[in-house]
């Protein structure tokens, strides 16, 4: 598992197409084994979809995401989990393997 999350000043940031990174974590047996950070391409439609599929995501935790990119992500075989609080990427991913990320509503402001 690849745990995908759009970043701005090493939190979450609610507006993933506008952020300064992404955290790629990897985990293995419930424990993270990896992480990497990486500076997304441009953004557009589809663009970051494709691109962190390539990069081997299988998740991403977001503040928000339109149905049109959350499609998309499902497409790229990239399971969409939303309405996550602005917390550091590892917090995120515990929580999640936890199973106690509390996520709210989606914050798409779109």
């Amino acid at each position: 598992m690849k745990i995908a999350i759009p970043m701005a000043e090493g939190k979450l940031t609610a507006h993933f197409g506008h952020c300064q990174n992404f955290a790629l974590i990897e985990v293995e047996n419930n424990e993270i084994k990896n992480k990497e950070v990486l500076i997304p391409p441009h953004h557009e439609p589809g663009v970051l979809p494709k691109w962190l599929h390539e990069m081997g995501a299988t998740h991403i935790i977001a503040g928000g995401m339109g149905n049109r990119a959350i499609s998309l992500f499902q497409e790229n075989d990239i399971e969409v989990i939303t309405g996550a609080p602005a917390l550091p990427p590892e917090e995120l991913v515990m929580s999640y393997l936890n199973k106690e990320l509390v996520t709210g509503n989606n914050l798409c402001d779109h």
